[in-house]
């Protein structure tokens, strides 16, 4: 009586899926009055978002920057924050990475902060910085 083996590949073990390190963090107030200010410049978060930059200047050597744009460029990185979309440039991404931007309202006014933990140092503005 002949016997008859089937052949099988071997099984690769299971991987967990790649995580990526959040690039930058929004805090619900954050993502709150981006989404406002989206719907009263009649921006949709299918294609539209917030481009999160840094420029050359300000008090400390660079500055951050707010947009809110109807779409990305061909080279950004884009974060999903579920309502809508961040569009960082290439540029910005080295300096973005592990920032928590928030929203505060206070007597002396509303706006958004940033809190960068690569930042070896800042000014009194709140908004430059230097790496």
């Amino acid at each position: 009586m002949a016997t008859t083996q089937q052949a099988t590949a071997p099984v690769a073990p299971q991987q967990a899926p790649e995580t990526q390190p959040d690039v930058l963090t929004l805090t619900p107030v954050a993502k709150t009055e981006v989404k406002r200010f989206m719907a009263t410049e009649g921006v949709a978060p299918e294609v539209g978002g917030l481009r999160v930059s840094v420029q050359p200047g300000g008090c400390s050597g660079f500055k951050y920057g707010l947009l809110i744009e109807d779409q990305s460029a061909e080279d950004d990185l884009i974060v999903d924050q579920g309502d809508f979309r961040v569009f960082i440039d290439p540029f910005s991404a080295q300096y973005i990475q592990g920032v928590t931007i928030d929203y505060v309202s206070s007597m002396q006014g509303s706006g958004f902060t940033f809190k960068n933990p690569n930042s070896t140092g800042g000014c009194g503005c709140g908004s430059s910085f230097s790496a």
